[in-house]
């Protein structure tokens, strides 16, 4: 391929370095790279590689932009709020760099599909924020023999890797054989994130993915680099393939995709709304509050941050953290409607409470963010 004057114009910084030079840049327009998420990684990721001149850039997501995706998400701005991530994102790639053959993926990445999206690709990037996500694409790329250029973010912290056990690395599963048990990790909605933490990790990322295409540098393959941005370190830990990984081992028993919702041990959601008899709604909280004869009490979950943002007048708190401490605060004869946020801590509070004798304890579906929702607009969400 040649490249153009304006191209040339555009590349120019990359074209006087001698380790990239024209033979490099052209290297770089002839790579593809699939971005599983179009958020907060994929956002400073799929911008850096548009500008870098990457030739084909795939991108998965199925989601919409949404107001708090905005402290982080910078390939959406507040005209997007209510589009779909993949429209808004190649608009914006479009207007950094119309050379870039940027091509949709509407859709959930799944068992079905996963083989399918990822084959024409050279290159993958991990964008994910779920841990079903992560092994189905670590899977699928080793499988079909693609680096996999891993990071994830939390809170202040992030990480960075290299897949690529063709290569002569490890896999996801090399480090993580086992996925943590549903809800052990809180979300980046539930426990927050840095808005800037995604740019420095996918940044990261989006470097890793130009030393692959140029063939030059020392790749993360094999090493696991670690970020604090409160204490401004970096630290890195070598990593090894292992022999008896299922996957990548000597012996490999994983052949196909398989159902990762499962061995993550997530259960589907059910059909019907209600249909969990742990469950109550809103409306049914609603009640209980107004109608204090019928002896329900109400107890907020979350922690005190959360709670200072936005409350239920006249619900007392307990932060989940400190529940096994305070929970004879409480009385195991009353019914007991737990909310949090949006539904996940409050039924591990539920879960706590029937193991300490508690009966008569329910979670309020969809939390606070429900109640904002359905009940009380003057609630904000967050």
């Amino acid at each position: 391929m040649q490249l153009s004057n304006d191209e040339i114009r555009r590349y120019s910084r990359h074209l006087i370095l001698p380790e990239v030079g024209m033979s490099g840049q052209k290297k770089i327009c002839s790579t593809s790279v699939l971005c599983i998420g179009a958020g907060g990684l994929g956002s400073p990721i799929a911008m850096y590689l548009a500008a870098a001149g990457i030739g084909k850039l795939g991108l998965v997501d199925f989601d919409t932009v949404d107001f708090s995706n905005l402290q982080r998400q910078l390939l959406h701005g507040t005209e997007d709020v209510g589009r779909h991530k993949g429209e808004s994102a190649k608009d914006t790639i479009n207007s950094l760099n119309p050379n870039v053959e940027v091509v949709l993926h509407s859709t959930r990445l799944s068992s079905e599909n996963a083989l399918e999206i990822i084959r024409p690709y050279d290159i993958v990037v991990d964008g994910t924020d779920n841990f079903p996500t992560r092994y189905l694409t670590n899977d699928a790329c080793v499988l079909l023999r693609k680096p996999n250029v891993y990071g994830s973010i939390f809170r202040f912290e992030g990480q960075a890797s290299v897949f690529a056990p063709h290569l002569g690395g490890p896999c996801y599963r090399c480090l993580y054989p086992e996925p943590p048990p549903p809800g052990m990790v809180p979300s980046c909605a539930e426990g927050g994130v840095l808005g800037v933490l995604p740019g420095i990790i996918g940044c990261i990322q989006a470097t890793e993915i130009l030393k692959l295409a140029l063939g030059r540098g020392a790749s993360l393959i094999g090493r696991l680099l670690l970020f604090h941005a409160l204490e401004m370190k970096f630290r890195e830990v070598k990593l090894r393939r292992d022999p008896q990984c299922p996957l990548c081992g000597e012996q490999p028993s994983i052949k196909e995709l398989v159902d990762y919702e499962m061995f993550c041990g997530i259960s589907p959601q059910p059909i019907e709304s209600g249909a969990n008899p742990d469950e109550v709604t809103v409306q049914e909280m609603k009640r209980a509050l107004e109608s204090p004869e019928l002896g329900i009490k109400v107890l907020d979950v979350r922690d005190p941050d959360e709670y200072e943002i936005a409350h239920i007048q006249g619900v007392p708190q307990i932060p989940l953290g400190s529940l096994n401490q305070r929970f004879t605060e409480l009385d195991p004869n009353h019914m007991l409607y737990l909310h949090c946020k949006g539904g996940t801590r409050s039924m591990k509070a539920l879960k706590f409470l029937r193991e300490q004798g508690f009966k008569y304890v329910k979670s309020v579906k969809g939390g606070i963010q429900a109640w904002s929702e359905e009940i009380d607009r003057s609630i904000p969400k967050y």
